[in-house]
């Protein structure tokens, strides 16, 4: 497994700094960077494109005013996904929300594919959607972010080892469940 806290390029390294001290500009270009990234971790955490807009968003205001108290522009990415996650966790549980697996008509109706072919993504889905927020925060950064078990165990508030346990729990229940048994 590979950290995520790799050096950011030059430029993106200046717009830290740039940001840290007001530059409304090179905020911007730290969005254009990591916005798509961090919408698809708060996806995976609400199930919901909506909600994952709505927490991303939420966490750009915390991220404006709190960029200056990063210490490392290289954690960047860690940093900011994990701050989408919270706001996405957060956002659920205020909500209480069930998700919904919209399934697109197009989707089905295209000619020459096999519904059959979609039972195991709907099925994957439906096994997500019933997990809590937390473990799908821990699922989310994981395989959409790349986090490593230390930044997962930061991010998630445990300890390395812990945060390894529990994510193989996690994915022993998914596979049993999605098991044909």
């Amino acid at each position: 497994m590979t950290s995520l806290a790799v050096p950011i390029d030059d430029n993106l390294a200046l717009a830290v700094v740039q940001a840290a001290a007001g530059d409304e500009t090179a905020f911007a270009r730290i969005i254009r960077a990591h916005h798509d990234n961090m919408t698809r971790v708060c996806f995976v955490i609400c199930g919901d494109l909506d909600v994952a807009d709505e927490a991303v968003q939420a966490a750009w205001l915390i991220i404006w005013h709190k960029l200056a108290s990063l210490r490392d522009p290289d954690r960047l990415r860690p940093w900011l996904v994990s701050i989408a996650a919270n706001e996405a966790r957060q956002l659920v549980r205020r909500q209480r929300r069930r998700t919904v697996v919209e399934i697109s008509v197009r989707d089905w109706a295209a000619p020459g594919v096999d519904p059959a072919l979609r039972v195991a993504d709907l099925d994957l889905a439906n096994a997500l959607a019933r997990l809590d927020a937390d473990d799908r925060a821990l699922l989310a950064l994981r395989y959409i972010a790349g986090f490593d078990s230390t930044e997962l165990g930061r991010a998630m508030g445990r300890s390395p080892s812990g945060t390894r346990a529990r994510l193989a729990r996690l994915l022993d229940r998914l596979r049993t469940e999605l098991s044909d048994d």
